[in-house]
């Protein structure tokens, strides 16, 4: 099992293979990465990949979008 950001698997074996093996568009990847989000892809010993997101708990914009008209979420 190899762990590896995705701009740098991307460099590495290409964003149509990355897409390919997560079973998601080519243009998913692209966006993942020009949005910046931090994404480890996980190379499995038979081949398949999958995905994990790093990211703050909680999510100040998933906090926002639930209900925009509070303002304190403590």
């Amino acid at each position: 099992m190899n762990r590896t950001l995705l701009p740098e698997l991307v460099e590495r074996i290409g964003q149509t293979a990355v897409a390919k093996g997560l079973d998601v568009s080519a243009p998913a990847i692209a966006k993942a990465m020009k949005a910046g989000r931090v994404i480890f892809v996980i190379e499995n010993e038979d081949g398949t990949m999958s995905g994990e997101e790093l990211r703050p708990f909680p999510s100040r914009q998933t906090l926002c979008a639930l209900n925009p008209d509070e303002k304190d979420y403590a």
